[in-house]
Formats: C-alpha cells, sequence, structure tokens
C-alpha cells in the first residue's frame, strides 16, 4: 500500500464525496490526459469514467500507455488514445485538442508539472488568456467544516500585488462554481496587523480595499489575518478581531508558493488531510495531480474540473461543449 493510501485508510472524505455527487449531477466532461503512463495516473482516469465524470482522451506513447494498462490489469479498450513521442509532445497534443475544441479540460498524467504547463502558456500555441493563470488546493481536513481552497501553492512562485488580484478572483470563481453560498476569504501574513518591515501585510490591504471598490468581486475579503486568526474563532477571539471572515475562512490565500506549499503539505501530512488540485486562469480548468495523491484527491480533483466546467458553459453558451 502506498504512503497515500496509508495515511487516508481511516480518514472520512464527506466533504469529497459530496463534491463527487454534486458533480455527478452536472455533464460528463471531454478530457485530454496528458501523458498518463504510470498505474496511479491511468486508475484514476478510469475511476473518474466510471463515476460518469469525465470522458477521457488519453495523450501519450500508444504502446508504453497500452503496456502499463495491462500489467496494471486496467481496462482503457474503450478509451481514445491519441499518440505522441515523449512527455512535452503529449502536452502540446493534448493543449491542441482544447484549441481544437475537442475537449472541456485537461489533466496531467505521469510528466512533470512545468512539462504540462509548458504547453499551455506556450506564446505560440498555448491557451492563456487575459487573466493571470493560478492554483488551488482543495482541501478535506479532518475537524474543518467546509472544504478549504488555498491559492496560490504550485504556479506563481513571488505573486505581485497585480497577480494576487487575479489569484484571489480566481479562488473565488472556484469557489462559486462549487456550490458555496458565501465566499470567505482571509488573505494570509505572519500578523494581523499592517507593517511596512512585511510587505505582505500591505499588499493583503490593499486586496481587501480593492475588494471595497469593486476591483475584486464575489467574496468577502479580510486580512492581513495570521493563520489561526483565519481558521479558528477562538484565537480571532482572543485578539479580538470582528469580522464576518476571522475564524471562518473558507478561502486562505498565501503570500507566495513556499508559505501555500508548506502549508498545504503540513495539513496533508500532519492533519491526514487529502489535497485536489486544479489550475485556473487557462481557457479551460486544468487537472493538476501529483504522484503521491491518492485515488480520492484525484477522482476530487476531476469533479471541481467537472463543476468549473458547468459554470463555464452556463455562463457563456457559447463555450466549448
Amino acid at each position: 500500500m502506498s504512503e497515500a493510501a496509508t495515511r487516508t485508510t481511516s480518514v472520512s472524505h464527506d466533504k469529497y464525496d459530496r463534491l463527487i455527487a454534486a458533480a455527478q449531477k452536472e455533464t460528463t466532461i471531454k478530457v485530454a490526459v496528458a501523458h498518463p503512463c504510470d498505474e496511479a495516473s491511468l486508475r484514476g482516469v478510469v475511476e473518474a469514467t466510471n463515476l460518469r465524470l469525465v470522458d477521457p482522451i488519453l495523450v501519450g506513447p500508444v504502446e508504453r500507455v497500452q503496456s502499463v494498462a495491462a500489467q496494471s490489469n486496467i481496462d482503457i479498450s474503450a478509451i481514445e488514445l491519441v499518440n505522441s513521442e515523449h512527455s512535452d509532445d503529449s502536452a502540446a497534443k493534448a493543449v491542441e485538442l482544447v484549441t481544437a475544441g475537442k475537449v472541456e479540460a485537461l489533466m496531467k498524467g505521469s510528466l512533470h508539472t512545468d512539462e504540462l504547463m509548458g504547453g499551455v502558456v506556450s506564446r505560440q500555441s498555448g491557451i492563456r488568456t487575459a487573466r493571470r493563470i493560478s492554483h488551488c488546493f482543495i482541501m478535506d481536513v479532518p475537524g474543518y467544516s467546509d472544504a478549504l481552497i488555498i491559492s496560490d501553492a504550485a504556479v506563481n512562485i513571488a505573486p505581485d500585488l497585480d497577480a494576487k488580484v487575479d489569484i484571489v478572483q480566481n479562488a473565488i470563481d472556484l469557489a462559486h462554481a462549487m456550490g458555496l453560498a458565501e465566499v470567505r476569504v482571509a488573505i494570509l501574513s505572519a500578523m494581523e496587523t499592517v507593517t511596512a518591515k512585511v510587505p505582505s501585510t500591505i499588499e493583503a490591504a490593499a486586496l481587501c480595499k480593492m475588494a471595497d471598490r469593486g476591483q475584486i468581486t464575489g467574496a468577502i475579503l479580510d486580512g492581513p489575518l495570521a493563520l489561526d486568526n483565519a481558521i479558528s474563532l477562538e484565537a480571532a477571539a482572543v485578539k479580538k478581531i470582528a469580522s464576518p471572515v476571522a475564524g471562518r475562512a473558507n478561502v486562505l490565500v498565501v503570500p507566495d508558493l513556499e508559505a501555500g506549499n508548506m502549508l498545504a503539505k503540513s495539513l496533508s501530512f500532519l492533519a491526514n488531510a487529502n489535497a485536489a488540485g486544479i489550475v485556473l486562469g487557462a481557457r479551460v480548468p486544468i487537472i493538476l495531480t501529483s504522484r503521491a495523491d491518492s485515488l480520492i484527491s484525484r477522482l476530487a480533483s476531476c469533479a471541481v474540473a467537472v463543476m468549473v466546467a458547468a459554470a463555464r458553459r452556463k455562463s457563456a453558451p457559447a463555450a466549448i461543449r
């Protein structure tokens, strides 16, 4: 049994179960899976197909994909395959399926994240939009009432204020696509007071004012907030922080990739949380999974993409179907 499976065997996945059930009520989405050349990525795709979440096209070296499937006893006989020469070519051909209007989402297989994202952001053939591309973890944390969105812990290394505006808006749009009735965004720093000595506190305050002025929409923002003040009502009360976000945040925006990565992995490995992952801001949602992800995390990532695609379809009837 894998380490990820060992960590999650006895943990309830009620938040992910609800998310998957909600996604199953939406239309199945066509997904290009880039380079699914290991058992974990293939099994996740097949399980998501069986749950009627996705209708995949597997893009990779066909003989290698078929060999992995045979060795792992995974039936892919009914799934369409597109041949590629290597991982970079897999990424490029998966992106081509988006530009050709044949799929509504991308999914990372066993290639490196930077290989897939290289195809996504290519100036010649990529699928960027005017919105900054960013990543969101959707964490199922035992003991916390809501699914917790954390951004950005995988794409933007040291985002400036302009980038953070898009990071926040992407996370808000995701929360609405997931059906959250009220989106409460905590802009995290090391403290809850604004000081020039800690630049992230100034950016947090600026983001909140931008929300007041309508430059960021669809959520209640507060910040800077330290992590304890963002998720613990008791901690917020001790610090005498009174806001609709403090202690009740369902979106956490971190100062930089390092902070977000450490936060997400701390929750995963110390609190038995599961982490689904998605990239937003491109023409289609991108399902970003890790080799260490459990099967339930992979399925939840697919479910999130289904919800995002459904929200886009409803807001733009002419979108890819």
